[in-house]
């Protein structure tokens, strides 16, 4: 009778089976691609990329997409990437998405409210107020590295139109005390 060599260990033939595990793939995927995330020439793509972000910056390469840059009212600056064919609200959606993803890597949960932006405020380039969200940005001569930025805006119940911004009166009439 032989007996068993405990070199013929089961355990052996489990060792490829381990490495090729789905969460091995899934953290060398990772590690690969915060290397590629860190270099230099790819500092435009964001740190955790979706599909779509990938798929609009190969875009941007190959010239269906557009770069705009955004001037806030501070007078600081972002860029962000939309297609040739976008309209004024795909740009303000992208402004929303960089603006939250901002800061939710700075200051980390806070919510901003675009209905309260949007409602104060509007964008414009060369002065001119992109007031209608379904008009394309190529309509308002909106090209490539083309600048848009803010402007203070209200708008007028009856007449949905543009009118002077109005000072709020927070204290108003509580001067008269019997």
């Amino acid at each position: 009778m032989e007996i068993p060599s405990s070199s013929n260990n089961v355990e052996d033939t489990n060792l490829p089976l381990d490495y090729n595990s789905s969460n091995v793939k899934k953290a060398r995927l990772h590690s690969t691609l915060a290397a590629l995330l860190d270099d230099p020439l790819l500092s435009d793509v964001p740190k955790k990329p979706s599909l779509s972000d990938v798929d609009t910056l190969i875009s941007l390469e190959l010239g269906s997409a557009m770069r705009i840059t955004v001037r806030k009212l501070d007078s600081t600056t972002f860029d962000v990437v939309v297609m040739n064919t976008a309209t004024v609200k795909v740009l303000k959606m992208a402004i929303e998405k960089y603006v939250n993803e901002m800061e939710q890597s700075k200051m980390g949960h806070r919510h901003i409210s675009w209905k309260h932006v949007w409602a104060n405020h509007c964008l414009a380039h060369h002065n001119e107020k992109l007031l209608d969200d379904n008009a394309a940005l190529q309509n308002y001569y909106i090209k490539n590295n083309s600048q848009v930025h803010f402007l203070p805006y209200v708008v007028a119940k009856a007449s949905r139109k543009h009118s002077k911004r109005r000072k709020h009166r927070f204290f108003h009439g509580l001067s008269k005390t019997a």
